[in-house]
C-alpha cells in the first residue's frame, strides 16, 4: 500500500516489556539522624545562656564602674607597659631560644652542656623568684666589671643605676622565655626533614646559608604555633612585674583596688578584658603568619576568618532555596 505524497509516518513504539527501561523518580538521600549531639548541643547553649544572663544581671559585677575604669589614663598606662615589656621579652627571648637551640645541636659537648644546664636551670625555677632575685641583685654585686677573667679591670659601673625597674623585668622576662623557646626552636629544628640537610649540603651551600635560607624557614611551621604559645603565657607572666614595683595593667589595677576598695571587682573585669584583647590580637596575628609559612606545603591555603564567613552564607542560602525548592 503506497503512501500519498507529503504524508508522514508515525509508527508506535511498543510499550517496554521489562522494569529496567522504566522512568525512575528521583530519590532524595537523607542524612543520618543523631540525636545526641542536637541533645549535647542544646544543653551547651542553655548553660552558656545562663552563663551570660548572670554576667549581664549580677549587680555584684557593677559593670558601670567597669565603663569608667576601662579607659582611664591609669589603666591605659599600664597597659603601655605591659605591651613594652611583652614586646620586649618576646623578642629578646627569641633571639635567646635560637643561640640555644643552636647551642644544643652543636657538635660541642661544652655548648651543648651549658644551653642544657641553662634550659633545665631556668625552666624549674619559677618566674617570680627569677624576679625578686634581680630586683635584689645590686645587694649582692654593687658594681660590675668588665676586664681580664682573675685580673685587672678595665672599668667597673653601679648595677643599680643601669638596672631600672623597666630594665629588671624585661631581663627576668626574657631569661625565663629563652628557656623556653629553645625548646620549641629545637623542636622545629629537628621537624625539618633531614633530605633538606642533605640537599643542601650536596649543594655545597655555607652552614649559615643553610639555616637561614632552607631549615630555619621551614622549621617556623612548627615554630610559630608553639611560640605563639609561649608569648600568650608571656602576656600573662607580665603580671608578676607588679612585685618588682613596675606598675603594668595588673600593678594598675591593684593600686587603685587598695584606693578603691568597693571597685575591686570591676577592676578585675577590666584587667581579664584586657588581656583577651591582647590575646586575641596575638591570635590573629599567628593565623595569617601560620598561613604565610603553609605556602608549598598544602595544596590549598587555609581560608581566613572572612571567607569562612562567606562560605557559611553562601551555603546557608544554597540550602535555604533547596529546601524551598522541595
Amino acid at each position: 500500500m503506497s503512501e500519498p505524497p507529503g504524508a508522514t509516518v508515525v509508527l508506535a513504539e511498543a510499550p517496554p516489556t521489562d522494569e529496567s527501561s522504566r522512568p525512575r523518580t528521583a530519590q532524595r538521600v537523607l542524612p543520618l539522624r543523631r540525636p545526641g549531639r542536637w541533645i549535647v548541643t542544646a544543653v551547651v547553649l542553655v548553660l552558656v545562656a545562663q552563663f551570660v544572663h548572670g554576667l549581664v544581671t549580677n549587680p555584684f559585677y557593677q559593670w558601670d564602674r567597669w565603663s569608667y575604669w576601662f579607659l582611664r589614663p591609669t589603666i591605659l598606662d599600664g597597659l603601655l607597659i605591659t605591651v613594652e615589656v611583652t614586646a620586649y621579652s618576646a623578642v629578646l627571648g627569641l633571639v635567646g631560644g635560637i643561640v640555644l637551640a643552636l647551642g644544643r645541636l652543636s657538635k660541642s659537648p661544652v655548648l651543648r652542656a651549658a644551653s642544657w644546664t641553662y634550659v633545665w636551670a631556668l625552666r624549674s625555677i619559677p618566674l617570680i623568684v627569677v624576679l625578686i632575685f634581680l630586683y635584689n641583685f645590686s645587694a649582692l654585686y654593687k658594681t660590675l666589671s668588665v676586664g681580664i677573667p682573675f685580673g685587672p679591670a678595665f672599668f667597673s659601673f653601679d648595677e643599680s643605676r643601669l638596672a631600672g625597674d623597666m630594665v629588671v623585668a624585661v631581663i627576668g622576662l626574657s631569661l625565663n622565655e629563652a628557656a623556653y623557646a629553645a625548646e620549641v626552636v629545637r623542636g622545629g629544628i629537628l621537624s625539618v626533614d633531614q633530605g633538606q640537610h642533605e640537599a643542601a649540603a650536596a649543594l655545597g651551600l655555607p652552614k649559615s646559608y643553610q639555616f637561614r635560607r632552607i631549615v630555619f624557614p621551614q622549621a617556623l611551621r612548627s615554630i610559630v604555633p608553639n611560640y605563639v604559645n609561649q608569648l600568650i603565657g608571656l602576656i600573662k607572666g607580665t603580671s608578676l612585674v607588679f612585685y618588682v614595683s613596675l606598675l603594668d595593667l595588673f600593678g594598675s589595677a591593684q593600686t587603685m583596688g587598695s584606693t578603691y576598695p568597693g571597685d575591686i571587682v570591676p577592676l578585675l573585669l577590666v584587667v581579664t578584658v584586657w588581656y583577651l584583647i591582647l590575646t586575641s590580637v596575638v591570635s590573629v596575628v599567628q593565623f595569617y603568619v601560620e598561613r604565610h609559612y603553609a605556602r608549598g606545603a598544602t595544596r590549598s591555603l587555609p581560608p581566613t576568618p572572612l571567607q569562612k564567613l562567606r562560605t557559611g552564607l553562601s551555603d546557608l542560602r544554597a540550602r535555604i532555596r533547596r529546601e524551598a525548592a522541595v
